[in-house]
C-alpha cells in the first residue's frame, strides 16, 4: 500500500497549500510534522502565489491501494 504525508498549510492568503511527501517514516506524530512545518515556515522556505506559508492547517498520511483487474 502506497503512503503520502500531506502537510496543508495556509497562507497570507488565507487558503490553503499542500506539500506531499512520498513514502513517509512509519510511526511519524503529529509533534513531529507540527515541528517541522513550523520549521519551514520559519525559515519561510516555500513561497506560494497566495504569499508566504503562515501558519499549520493539518497534516495526514494518506494511504492508497493498487488493485490490478486483469
Amino acid at each position: 500500500m502506497a503512503a503520502t504525508l500531506e502537510m496543508v498549510f495556509r497562507n497570507e492568503a488565507g487558503k490553503t497549500s499542500t506539500i506531499s511527501l512520498a513514502d513517509p517514516k512509519d510511526g511519524l506524530t503529529q509533534a513531529q510534522v507540527q515541528a517541522v512545518m513550523q520549521d519551514i515556515i520559519t525559515r519561510n522556505i516555500f513561497h506560494t502565489s497566495n504569499g508566504n506559508l503562515v501558519e499549520f492547517a493539518d497534516a495526514r498520511v494518506r494511504t492508497s491501494e493498487t488493485v490490478s483487474l486483469s
